[in-house]
């Protein structure tokens, strides 16, 4: 683990090339930092850090490091047996394959009220795809707060009920199954669907019939809260699971649904999907769909981050009213949300307003929120209970009192509790003027007031992952290996160790290749001014290892930037030849003097007697597996001029061409 410092130009040998300057810890205490210069052509040698506090640095050449990857290594593999276990047994076992769309499906469908999205269509389609094959279905849809998530479970949960069996939707709160209740029941209003919902509203006599109906097959949707992971709930045919708000929902969870994972369908929804659930889609372990499309005639919420002003708070409540909109103000304190709304109504005293909390009475707060969604009221002062579903296309400002204490996914999800119609929508996010705030909460902030535009839940996740860090793939316990390794080498770690189980073998390291000749070979700033774009063609170019990502790399450059100057294209035949020396197997190509070393190179005799014919004075050492070419010059004279950049980069490719067996285009020097 090192630091980065800067880019810098070096002039080595004649030749200039860009360097990466990487601080480490230092070798002796007191002493300054070690620092490594890196090629920019060996950048696919280190990756960015991304975790969770700053982490430690290491010292150059100790054993820190590998201790550190030796226990991420570790852990990995035993996450990786426990999902092989998991996913293997999903894949062997038979899961009911649904049968295809029926005209009653059909119909349904062509009730939707709104116009789909490419993105939804495509991601209904999977879904489907799914469903209709043996193998049980494990997928995420990641769309953004109102982007039609729903209707795909709307779709899905119909066609399961057509083949005859159950279908359970979980979700995190009382107040979403309401909603979903409402929305369903709205869409299979002409069919003969039952729908039930379990929750802390329903009661006692309710409860019992549900239970019964469930049981005995009468029931064909539940929705429900965490009421439907106990015991007592028993289906008769469950065929798909709907897992909605999927980042609300702990481990413990979806640990008691693992029992049903290997045999029955599951569809989990996410505007912001956790760490461990993104990381899961990250590495190919669960299949996941994207809806980036944002529905016609959406408008990005204008979002405001400052400290707490009461005369804002009345001018953005004042705003709302005049146009005959309604407000949700977001107090998460219970004890003290009384007197927030005190507040509330000394600042507005014409606007209506109300509280609503989880410890109310489940009539009271049902009351509150049909009041609120029939415009009886105007101001709602409430707690993060309206975090997940409530829409209200009405409701179009947004106020969050000390936003610095939620977490990235809740303001995001709150933030997406306005602007679901027409109208734009603003979102007050205020903290304490008079306390500080945490770095992390710093972070968070400045993060959800960047990431307004349409479809960021996506940006917003991945960003909270690298915050927050991630914990484990599987189980309670949270493993500190990704924020000492960095999550992109985790990643690798764990694509390492499931392919390892997979082909009974571990996954070939990609060899390094060290190239240092004497060519001067950089992007020059006035070709791409921009430092950061800089290190990503760089990164790109090194992480080239075929010669068609190469020729990607360059029709882009040369598309976004122009022709390429003499040592950027220089650099790209650096990246040709590192691509060519590992199809040879070959790991180093380095300048000594007059003379350029070859590493590692195993010749039979003949091989040997060719090369010294094409290249006299050649010097082999088959101990060290190694060769010594003389460099050759631009004449046969004694004293002449090196080779130009271009011409010495060709010869050797030719030498490499050579050492593979490739014939010689003609000879050499």
């Amino acid at each position: 683990m090192g630091k980065y410092v800067e880019m810098v130009r070096r002039t080595v040998h004649g030749a200039e090339r860009e360097y990466l300057i990487i601080e480490y810890a230092p070798s002796k205490r007191g002493q300054p930092a070690d620092r490594l210069f890196l090629p920019m052509d060996q950048l696919d040698l280190i990756t960015r850090y991304v975790g969770g506090e700053s982490p430690s640095l290491h010292r150059l050449g100790g054993g820190d490091w590998a201790k550190t990857k030796g226990r991420a290594r570790k852990a990995v593999r035993q996450i990786a047996d426990e999902l092989i276990r998991l996913y293997a047994a999903r894949q062997a076992s038979t899961g009911h394959a649904f049968g295809s769309d029926s005209p009653w499906q059909r119909e349904l469908e062509d009730a939707f009220a709104y116009v789909e999205t490419p993105d939804q269509l495509a991601s209904i389609d999977e879904v489907k795809r799914d469903m209709e094959r043996v193998t049980p279905m494990d997928r995420l849809i990641c769309g953004d707060v109102g982007y039609g998530k729903t209707e795909i479970a709307v779709r899905a949960a119909f066609k399961a009920v057509q083949d005859g069996k159950q279908v359970a939707i979980l979700v995190p709160t009382t107040l979403l199954v309401q909603q979903h209740q409402s929305t369903f029941g709205e869409r299979y209003a002409p069919f003969p669907v039952r729908i039930a919902a379990l929750s802390r509203f329903t009661s006692d006599k309710e409860r019992k019939d549900i239970l019964a109906g469930i049981q005995s097959g009468s029931v064909d949707i539940v929705i429900g809260t965490h009421r439907l992971l106990t015991p007592d709930v028993r289906f008769k045919d469950l065929g798909l699971v709907v897992i909605d708000e999927e980042q609300r929902f702990g481990v413990e969870h979806k640990e008691h649904l693992k029992a049903l994972r290997t045999n029955v369908d599951v569809l989990a929804m996410s505007a912001t999907p956790i760490p461990r659930t993104l990381e899961m889609a990250v590495t190919g372990i669960r299949e996941m769909s994207v809806i980036q499309t944002p529905p016609e005639e959406r408008h990005p919420v204008l979002t405001y981050v400052g400290p707490y002003e009461d005369k804002q708070i009345s001018a953005a409540i004042r705003r709302e009213l005049l146009r005959d909109g309604q407000v949700f103000f977001v107090h998460n304190r219970v004890e003290s949300i009384e007197r927030a709304a005190a507040r509330v109504r000394d600042l507005v005293p014409e606007a209506r307003v109300a509280i609503a909390h989880g410890q109310m009475p489940e009539a009271r707060l049902e009351q509150v929120i049909v009041d609120f969604w029939n415009k009886e009221i105007d101001v709602l002062v409430c707690t993060t209970i309206v975090e997940s579903g409530i829409d209200i296309a009405n409701a179009n400002t947004l106020i969050v009192d000390r936003a610095d204490t939620f977490g990235l996914s809740q303001l995001h999800q709150l933030r997406g509790r306005v602007g679901r119609g027409r109208e734009r929508a603003y979102a007050y996010l205020l903290y304490d003027p008079n306390k500080p705030l945490t770095e992390t909460a710093h972070e968070r902030l400045s993060t959800i007031a960047q990431r307004t535009d349409l479809g960021s839940g996506m940006q917003i996740a991945l960003k909270d992952l690298e915050i927050r860090g991630a914990g484990n793939l599987l189980g309670g316990e949270q493993s500190g290996h990704i924020a000492e390794v960095g999550f992109d080498l985790y990643v690798r770690l764990v694509g390492e160790a499931l392919a390892a189980h997979k082909s009974g073998d571990a996954e070939p390291e990609i060899a390094e290749v060290k190239v240092e000749l004497p060519v001067t070979a950089h992007l020059p700033e006035s070709y791409v001014p921009v430092e950061r774009l800089r290190l990503e063609a760089y990164k790109r170019l090194a992480d080239a290892h075929t010669d068609e990502q190469v020729n990607d790399v360059v029709t882009e450059l040369s598309d976004r930037y122009g022709p390429l100057p003499a040592p950027a294209q220089t650099l790209v035949d650096v990246a040709r030849f590192r691509v060519h020396c590992r199809e040879a197997g070959i790991s180093e190509v380095i300048a000594q003097g007059n003379n350029v070393r070859v590493h590692p190179v195993e010749l039979p005799e003949s091989a040997q007697m060719r090369l010294s014919r094409l290249y006299p004075r050649t010097t082999v050492k088959p101990a060290v597996r190694t060769i010594i070419v003389p460099r050759p010059t631009a004449g046969a004279a004694l004293g002449a001029a090196a080779l130009k950049d271009g011409e010495l980069l060709a010869w050797a490719d030719e030498l490499v061409n050579v050492v593979r067996g490739v014939p010689a285009k003609a000879s050499n020097n």
